[in-house]
């Protein structure tokens, strides 16, 4: 949490500081220039005077370091150690995006500058899918704690009232917003926007607004078409036409939207995309000895490897946190750098050559993918087996050795479920599947999920 995060005291924290206060002979105006906080602050804290929005952080810190104590006797510990702008639900996510995170220095830039001239707006990023759009917003809410959603089209977390409810919650929890349990985003935003202290700002960052299941002609997720003073979204999507544009504001209110693939951060990308082969070939733990064996065996100078592999990237840090381990793990000792594919979409037909997909149609592991597109939900190893009608074992070895990088794992309701990491590699699917829709194999899949789904009923 920041310093300027606001907390209140609790019921025991409110007599111990007072005992404190009085046990060493302070007046509350002489303890309060020792401290260097206000009167109306330990008033508050002992709450003798009104306290709505809590107290700032630092404030607590000066006060216990004063008396000796720790800010936790005067705040509650679990309120003292929250972090209710990150919720849980993302916060593996967040975590796994700014791991690796470098550059983007211009987009932060671009946005503080967007933030600074005007009293509110919306500030849109747009990039092609793997340009790193997620984790820049990761990146922006990890430092600033900002109220945070990410739409995710695989795990179906992409409808206006999960966004609502989710953004409600953060919300109530940030600025403890009294009978809001029912409150649409215009009233929320209003009760926020009279209780932000001077100087402060309310940010929404939103992730992936292309990726919304909502019916056409509303703006995506109901966002208002007019926004308070000092409240501002900051948005992501990928490219669409501007017939599909679905994000109207009332005059007065300002849309900027920053392209990645505009030619003038052409260098600004090609230079965030090196530093991010510098930063896994020589501080990734994970990948680097593997990197550097393949480099050196084929005596190829590390400007060499980063300044071709970054062109080959067209850069897409997708492609790169495909590649990278590929050739780290051994995939790619039969090819030179050049012969390395080029691009996301490249690379993707590539791997599904080399894995036989072509040339052995309809085999397990093409059948495992096929399910969990089909079903488009998190689902576990046995039901892919059970909709497969193969053995249970048969399918995991798939799932964790044939498709592990691409596929997400994670706990629901106690089981290990799986479905597809990422929306590019999810229309690379889509596109085999549209190029051959009579394939057998996709009848099978239809056939074998419809089958499962009466038996269960029943």
């Amino acid at each position: 949490m920041r310093d300027s995060d606001k907390v209140q005291s609790s019921a025991k924290g409110k007599e111990y500081l007072r005992e404190q206060i009085k046990e060493k002979d302070f007046t509350q105006e002489k303890f309060a220039q020792l401290a260097k906080v206000s009167t109306d602050t330990i008033k508050r804290l002992l709450g003798t005077k009104d306290c709505p929005n809590g107290v700032e952080r630092w404030s607590v810190t000066n006060i216990a370091k004063a008396l000796g104590i720790e800010p936790t006797d005067i705040v509650d510990p679990k309120d003292w150690n929250a972090d209710n702008s990150l919720p849980p639900e993302f916060q593996s996510l967040i975590a796994e995006k700014i791991k690796t995170f470098c550059g983007r220095r211009f987009v932060f830039d671009n946005f503080q500058q967007f933030v600074s001239e005007n009293p509110h707006g919306y500030f849109t990023i747009i990039g092609d899918a793997g340009m790193g759009k997620s984790s820049i917003v990761a990146k922006y809410v990890s430092e600033h704690k900002s109220p945070c959603y990410f739409n995710i089209l695989v795990e179906r977390r992409n409808r206006p009232e999960l966004f609502l409810k989710s953004i409600r919650q953060q919300l109530i929890d940030r600025y403890q917003l009294p009978n809001s349990e029912n409150a649409d985003l215009p009233t929320l935003l209003a009760k926020v926007a009279g209780k932000l202290p001077a100087g402060e700002r309310l940010v929404i960052a939103i992730d992936a607004l292309d990726e919304v299941q909502q019916e056409a002609g509303e703006n995506l997720l109901h966002l208002p078409t007019t926004l308070p003073d000092r409240v501002y979204f900051l948005l992501t999507r990928r490219p669409y036409n501007l017939g599909k544009k679905r994000l109207s504001v009332s005059p007065g209110v300002l849309v900027t939207e920053l392209d990645l693939r505009d030619e003038k951060y052409a260098n600004y990308n090609q230079d965030d995309i090196k530093e991010y082969i510098r930063f896994v070939i020589n501080t990734d733990s994970e990948y680097n000895n593997g990197l550097r064996n393949w480099i050196q065996s084929r005596s190829i100078a590390d400007t060499a490897f980063v300044e071709q592999l970054a062109d080959k990237s067209e850069n897409n840090f997708m492609y790169l946190r495909y590649v990278l381990p590929a050739i780290a793990k051994g995939d790619y000792n039969d090819l030179s750098l050049k012969q390395l594919p080029d691009g996301l979409q490249e690379y993707y037909q590539n791997h599904w050559v080399r894995m036989g997909m072509d040339a052995k149609p309809g085999q397990l592991m093409e059948i495992v993918l096929y399910i969990l597109l089909e079903i488009g939900t998190p689902i576990p190893c046995e039901m892919i087996a059970g909709i497969a009608g193969v053995d249970e074992c048969d399918v995991a070895q798939v799932l964790e050795d044939e498709w592990v990088e691409y596929l997400k794992k994670q706990n629901v309701d106690g089981k290990i479920c799986y479905s597809i990491y990422h929306a590019s590699f999810l229309d690379f699917l889509k596109a085999q599947r549209e190029m051959d829709s009579k394939r057998k194999i996709f009848q099978e899949v239809y056939q074998r999920i419809a089958e499962n789904l009466e038996k269960g009923m029943a």
